[in-house]
C-alpha cells in the first residue's frame, strides 16, 4: 500500500450529504476482478447524463477539478452497502483523501485498509472549506498527516484528529498482511509450540 505522509493537491467540494457506496460506484460496474479501471465509473450517475455526455454541473467535470485528489464532502459519506469497490473506484480515480463530518462505518474500515485517508471535521468547518476552495479557484491545499493539519492556499492551518493506529497504518503504508507479518517471529514461536 502506498504510504501517506503529505499530499499537496487540488480539492473538490462535494456538498452532498449521504453519498452512499452505490453513488460512488454503481453495482453494475463491480464485475471487475481487479481494482484497475474502476475510477472511470466513480460517481457515474453524477458525472454523466444518460446519453453518456458529461454533466457540466458536477464538480469533478470542471477543468480545475479533473485531477482532484482530495474531496471535501458532507455528512455520512460512504454510507450504504459494504462494497470495497467504492474505495477502489475513488483510489483509481486519483482520490487520496476525503474530508467530511462523518463516514459510513464499513466504508471507513475499507478506506484504512486501502490507504485512503479520511479526515473528520465539524459540519461548519467542512462547509467553510468547500466555500474557500471554490473562492480560491481550486488552488491546491496540503494535507500533512504527520503534523495532523490541513494547510489552505491562504496559509491557514486547520488541525485534525485521527485514530493513532489508522495514522500509523497510513504513514507506514501497512495493509492487513503487512500488519500481521510484523508479528512473524511471535507467530513462528507459537507454531513451534503447537
Amino acid at each position: 500500500m502506498e504510504k501517506f505522509t503529505r499530499l499537496t493537491a487540488v480539492a473538490a467540494p462535494l456538498p452532498l450529504a449521504n453519498v452512499d457506496t452505490d453513488m460512488i460506484i454503481p453495482a453494475r460496474y463491480m464485475k471487475a476482478l481487479t481494482r484497475n479501471g474502476l475510477g472511470r465509473h466513480a460517481f457515474r450517475e453524477l458525472r454523466y447524463a444518460p446519453d453518456g455526455t458529461e454533466r457540466d454541473d458536477f464538480v469533478l467535470n470542471h477543468t480545475g477539478c479533473r485531477a482532484a485528489q482530495i474531496l471535501i464532502a458532507d455528512r455520512n459519506f460512504g454510507c450504504g452497502s459494504s462494497r470495497e469497490h467504492a474505495v477502489w473506484a475513488l483510489a483509481d480515480f486519483g482520490i487520496r483523501c476525503v474530508i467530511a463530518p462523518s463516514f459510513g462505518d464499513i466504508f471507513s474500515n475499507n478506506a484504512r485498509k486501502n490507504g485512503l485517508l479520511l479526515i473528520r471535521l465539524p459540519d461548519d468547518v467542512c462547509e467553510r472549506l468547500r466555500d474557500e476552495i471554490a473562492l480560491s479557484q481550486f488552488a491546491p491545499i496540503s494535507i500533512d498527516l504527520i503534523g495532523q493539519h490541513i494547510i489552505l492556499a491562504s496559509g491557514e492551518a486547520i488541525t485534525f484528529a485521527i485514530d493513532p493506529d489508522d495514522r500509523r497504518t497510513l504513514i507506514e503504508g501497512l495493509d492487513d498482511i503487512t500488519r500481521t507479518m510484523r508479528h512473524e517471529g511471535a507467530i513462528a514461536r507459537f507454531e513451534a509450540t503447537t
